[in-house]
């Protein structure tokens, strides 16, 4: 029996690049990073669907094409981050996988797992980016230096030294967030399998015992928990709102959200455990 590796793999770039509607540069340079890492959390919602329809995740490179690019869907940070990860592979940028330990709405001093996959790109300087944390994910790439606030498309962030790495944090209001805790041992596809298997499967998974989705794009960041949908604008306005069926729930993920459904009648199932009372 044989597990993932981290071999390269054929990329198609050209469906990659349509599907985030990209027609820049191909070329390994900031400028090219920043306008990808962009594009591509506009165009790729975070979703949630295959664990809630038991369907199984694959990180191989094929599948990822052929859910993310090929197939109009979306995916957590595992399809997210690999998924940018062959496609800046391609073109020269030199990645590492790293590992995350999740603080976000957590007590303070808990102990959490590494579940969550960002990458280091390395240019003149070290860089982060990360296409796959959700609603508050980041939409363009952060300086791998301490305590400076760095601006991006949709909010500044900053990197505090923490034990023997870095803590994400988000400046939300006057206040800075903790996100999450990681160091810069490099993961391997192995690594972040066991991981992606283990929230598909655990019962007492977020991921299988709510719906989640997100989407980030210069007029702000959509996010959907369970029924609420909302909409945190980029000029500060936030809407909610609580969609009360099934077929409210599938237009928001269609329209808001951009995603292709995956076929199937489970899905409205699915859809109406978040829609109807308890």
């Amino acid at each position: 029996m044989t597990g993932p590796t981290d071999a390269p793999v054929a990329f198609d770039m050209d469906a990659y690049f349509r599907r985030i509607a990209y027609d820049g540069p191909r070329t390994p340079t900031l400028d090219t990073l920043r306008e990808i890492h962009r594009r591509h959390v506009a165009a790729i919602a975070f979703e949630n669907l295959d664990p809630l329809l038991r369907r199984p995740i694959q990180l191989d490179a094929e599948s990822l094409q052929r859910k993310l690019v090929d197939g109009g869907r979306g995916g957590w940070c595992y399809e997210q981050n690999n998924t940018l990860r062959h496609a800046l592979d391609a073109l020269g940028f030199r990645t590492t996988g790293l590992a995350a330990r999740v603080v976000w709405n957590r007590p303070a001093g808990a102990v959490t797992p590494r579940t969550h996959m960002l990458l280091r790109i390395d240019l003149d300087e070290p860089w982060i980016v990360d296409a796959g944390f959700g609603g508050l994910t980041l939409t363009g790439p952060l300086r791998l230096v301490p305590d400076v606030e760095q601006e991006t498309p949709n909010g500044p962030f900053r990197l505090a030294p923490c034990d023997d790495g870095f803590e994400l944090q988000a400046r939300l209001g006057d206040d800075w967030t903790p996100l999450y805790r990681f160091d810069l041992q490099s993961q391997q596809l192995a690594d972040y399998a066991v991981v992606n298997w283990y929230l598909s499967n655990h019962p007492q998974s977020h991921f299988l015992n709510a719906l989640m989705v997100a989407r980030t794009d210069a007029s702000g960041r959509f996010t959907l928990r369970d029924n609420v949908l909302t909409v945190r604008h980029a000029d500060g306005r936030v809407d909610a709102r609580t969609l009360d069926s099934p077929a409210a729930l599938r237009a928001a993920l269609e329209t808001e959200f951009r995603l292709v459904l995956p076929d199937g009648p489970e899905l409205d199932a699915v859809l109406a455990r978040f829609t109807t009372p308890a």
